[in-house]
């Protein structure tokens, strides 16, 4: 029988394109998406376009909904299961803390049943590097202490990696917990701060800085967090029973805010114009994933520095209805 991995939040950014690397293997790929209205519909289409139609079908449902889940388990059999559908982002979280509660967390409880019901025994999740909090320990290792997650949408990764983690040593699944480090490139969703940040330099308009710029992120292009994702998945399907390991996917350096501005603007040809803002609830002073376990146990090795993955991911902007539209 044909491999089947179902791909859960798969016609937006990350998912999209895990599900196209997952095809470009051979075997079939079921995608889930509930399309939520966050940012445009059309955009989600776009991403899972070129996807190949049979090997890759697109089902429309909400992982809150556990009847819904146990039925496209129960058709699609799969031997893997990649869950990367969320309610993403640490400020919104702080406004809406039921809504993340109920997608991240009910939502993955409903996953993992429906899958183990299924008898699907593979299962990665799409963790955050916000799980780290505002730790004063760098780079952040999988081995670090997590208890200090300074949003709820941090705080509904880490009980995402504790269910996982019971899930396993209770049922015997093979689980990969990811934590992704701010992934960006083409696809990127429009929300998000480094194509955000693009389209407003290219049409001349302020750019929010929030801080004095200091803060910094670890910008990971998206086709090195795919590499990553589908190295765990050779991992768990060797793995026995019960297995369970937390993997860093991110590039190992830390990119300030305002020289992030800086880069992109030179990218973009235009002088940014800032907008200083004071920092915000749930922000962190930096991210910074320590790749020693990634790099011995996946061959995870970043092959996209900042600067030529904003390239690409202007590139593609200009060449796509990405750029430079105006904010929704």
């Amino acid at each position: 029988m044909t491999p089947c991995t179902v791909v859960t939040g798969a016609a937006g950014f990350i998912g999209s394109h895990v599900s196209a690397a997952l095809l470009q293997r051979g075997g079939r790929v079921v995608g889930v998406d509930n399309f939520d209205p966050l940012y445009d519909r059309a955009l989600k289409l776009a991403n899972v376009a070129p996807l190949e139609p049979g090997r890759f079908e697109l089902h429309e449902a909400d992982i809150r909904d556990a009847g819904a889940m146990a039925e496209l388990m129960q058709r699609a059999r799969p031997d893997l299961v990649v869950h990367i559908a969320a309610m993403a982002g640490v400020r919104p979280s702080i406004e809406r803390p039921g809504v993340y509660t109920d997608v991240n967390v009910a939502g993955l409880v409903n996953t993992l049943e429906a899958m183990r019901r299924a008898g699907a025994e593979r299962f990665i999740f799409a963790s955050s590097s916000s799980v780290y909090g505002d730790s004063d320990r760098v780079p952040f290792a999988e081995d670090d202490p997590v208890s200090c997650q300074v949003s709820p949408y941090a705080a509904t990764k880490r009980a995402g990696e504790l269910l996982c983690e019971t899930w396993a040593r209770v049922y015997g699944l093979r689980v990969g917990v990811l934590r992704f480090f701010t992934v960006f490139g083409p696809g990127q969703r429009p929300d998000l701060a480094i194509g955000k940040f693009m389209r407003l330099i290219a049409r001349g308009e302020p750019v929010p800085m929030y801080g004095d710029g200091a803060s910094s992120r670890d910008y990971t292009y998206v086709d090195d967090v795919v590499a990553g994702t589908l190295a765990a998945c050779d991992v768990i399907a060797a793995a026995a029973a019960g297995y369970r390991r937390v993997w860093n996917l991110g590039n190992n350096e830390p990119v300030a805010l305002a020289d992030m501005i800086r880069r992109i603007g030179q990218v973009v040809g235009r002088e940014p114009v800032i907008d200083r803002l004071p920092m915000q609830p749930g922000d962190v002073r930096r991210t910074w994933a320590d790749l020693s376990r990634s790099s011995i146990e996946l061959g995870y090795r970043p092959q996209v520095d900042f600067d030529e993955g904003l390239r690409r991911q202007w590139a593609w902007m200009q060449a796509s209805s990405a750029a430079p539209a105006p904010d929704q």
